[in-house]
C-alpha cells in the first residue's frame, strides 16, 4: 500500500468532524485512511480502521474508568502507528479532538519520527501545549469552537487543517547533499566552548546542530538522535542532569542520555554547567536553598552552585546512566572550571565541590578501552579544551569523505 494520511479521532462523539477532514483531504488528491479511537459507543459512521484492530490484543479498561481508557487507547495507538511507519504506509497523521481526544491522539504523535508531518486540530491549543507537543514537530491548530457538529466556523478551521496537511505530505523537502549531522548541547554559560567546537567541525562538513540545554533542548536532541536524524552527539553542556538530582527548572527528565546510549551514536560528553541549578526569579527559590550560593543571571532566571553532596549525586546519576551503555564513550572533565561562572574570582568558583564530582564519577565508573574519562587541567571555555573535545570526537567518529 501506498502511503496514506491517517485521520485519527473518537469516532463515537466525532464521526461526522472526522469524514469531513477526510473528504476535505480526498478532494486535495490526498489518499487518506480514517481511524477510529473511540473507547465508548459505537462510531457513528464507520471507519476505515476500526478501533479493534488498534487495539490489537490490548483490552480496554472499564468504560466508567473514562481516563484509564483513553490512556490505554493512547498507547496502543502509539504502537500501531509506529508499526504502520515502519512499514511506509504512513504519510502523515491529522488528528481532532478536545481535551481527551488530544491527549489521546498526541501521544502517538510524539512517538513518530521527527518530519513526518501530524498536526493536531484541538479545543486545547489556545493554552499551554507543552504537554501535548513536548520536544516533537506537532503542528497545533485551535479549533476555535468546540469539535461537535459541523457550522460556518468548524468547517473553516477543519477545511483549513485539511488543505495544510495536504500540503505538507505534497510537497517535500527539495532533495540535497546530506551532510551527517551532529548535535551539541549550549548554555550562555558555555557558548565560547561550543562555538569553537562548531565552527572547526563545520570546516570539516559537518552539518552541527546546537540546542539550547534547557530540558526541552536536551529531550529535542535525544528524540532526533532516535529518529535517525543525528549521527553523533558532544554533549558537552550536561547541566540539565543537575536540575534533576537537585530539583531544579530545567531538567529533561529522568531518561536523559538513555537514547544517546543507547542508539549508540559516537558520543563525547563534558559536565557544562553542571556548578549549576536553575530556578526563576529571586523569589521562587525553595526555602531549603535560600542560604545558598545564588546567582540572579536575569529577572527572571535565579542559578544555585551545587555543593559537594549534589555534585556526588549527580556523579552516581550520570555513572548509573553510562554503566548500562556497552556503546563507545568518552567523557571529558574540564578540571579549571564547567563554566563562565566557575572561573577564578567568579561567583560559582569551587574547586572542592567539583573535585567531588570528579572524583566520584572515576570511581563509580569503570573504564575500557572505548568507555574512557579524561580530566584535562583546562577551563571549560579554554580553546584547548573544544580543540581536545574535537579530537576525541574524531577517534570516536573517523572522518570519511562526506
Amino acid at each position: 500500500m501506498n502511503p496514506v494520511v491517517y485521520a485519527v479521532a473518537t469516532m463515537d462523539t466525532k464521526s461526522e468532524e472526522l469524514s469531513f477532514v477526510a473528504r476535505c483531504l480526498q478532494d486535495a488528491g490526498v489518499p487518506v485512511r480514517t481511524v477510529d479511537v473511540g473507547t465508548h459507543s459505537a462510531p457513528q459512521i464507520s471507519p476505515d480502521v476500526s478501533r479493534e484492530r488498534v487495539l490489537g490484543d490490548t483490552p480496554l479498561p472499564v468504560r466508567d474508568d473514562r481516563g484509564a481508557a483513553v490512556t490505554a487507547m493512547g498507547d496502543a495507538l502509539r504502537s500501531w502507528l509506529q508499526e504502520e511507519c515502519a512499514a511506509g504506509r504512513v504519510a502523515g497523521v491529522i488528528g481532532i479532538g478536545g481535551s481527551g481526544g488530544t491527549a489521546l491522539v498526541t501521544a502517538a504523535m510524539r512517538a513518530l519520527p521527527i518530519g513526518l508531518p501530524k498536526l493536531m486540530v484541538s479545543t486545547m491549543a489556545s493554552g499551554n501545549i507543552a504537554p501535548y507537543v513536548d520536544c516533537s514537530d506537532i503542528t497545533m491548530m485551535y479549533s476555535v469552537v468546540d469539535v461537535a457538529g459541523l457550522n460556518v466556523v468548524s468547517v473553516m478551521i477543519l477545511s483549513n487543517a485539511a488543505h495544510a496537511m495536504a500540503g505538507m505530505v505534497s510537497h517535500t523537502v527539495a532533495s540535497q547533499e546530506r551532510r551527517p549531522a551532529l548535535g551539541m548541547t549550549m548554555f550562555g554559560v558555555t557558548t565560547p566552548c561550543v562555538t569553537m567546537v562548531r565552527k572547526t567541525l563545520e570546516t570539516k562538513d559537518y552539518d552541527c546542530l546546537v540546542f539550547h540545554a534547557t530540558g526541552s533542548g536536551g529531550r529535542a536532541m535525544e528524540q532526533l538522535v532516535d529518529s535517525g536524524l543525528i549521527g553523533g552527539v558532544l554533549d558537552i553542556t550536561t547541566t540539565e542532569v543537575a536540575d534533576e538530582v537537585v530539583g531544579g527548572v530545567l531538567s529533561a527528565g529522568p531518561d536523559r542520555l538513555e537514547k544517546l546510549l543507547a542508539k549508540g551514536v559516537p558520543l563525547v560528553l563534558s559536565l557544562g554547567a553542571v556548578d549549576m541549578v536553575n530556578f526563576g526569579g529571586i523569589d521562587s527559590v525553595p526555602e531549603q536553598f535560600r542560604e545558598r550560593t545564588l546567582h540572579v543571571h536575569n529577572a527572571q532566571v535565579t542559578l544555585m552552585r551545587t555543593n559537594q553532596e549534589e555534585n556526588r549525586r549527580i556523579a552516581g546519576w550520570i555513572a548509573d546512566k553510562l554503566n548500562q551503555s556497552v556503546a563507545p564513550w568518552t567523557l571529558l572533565i574540564p578540571e579549571g572550571g564547567l563554566s563562565m561562572l566557575d572561573a577564578p574570582d567568579q561567583a560559582f568558583y569551587d574547586t572542592t565541590a567539583n573535585a567531588a564530582l570528579f572524583d566520584e564519577l572515576e570511581q563509580r565508573i569503570p573504564q575500557t578501552g572505548d568507555r574512557k574519562i579524561i580530566r584535562l587541567p583546562y577551563h571549560i571555555n579554554d580553546s584547548l579544551f573544544a580543540q581536545a573535545l574535537v579530537e576525541q570526537f574524531e577517534l570516536l567518529c573517523p572522518t570519511t569523505s562526506h
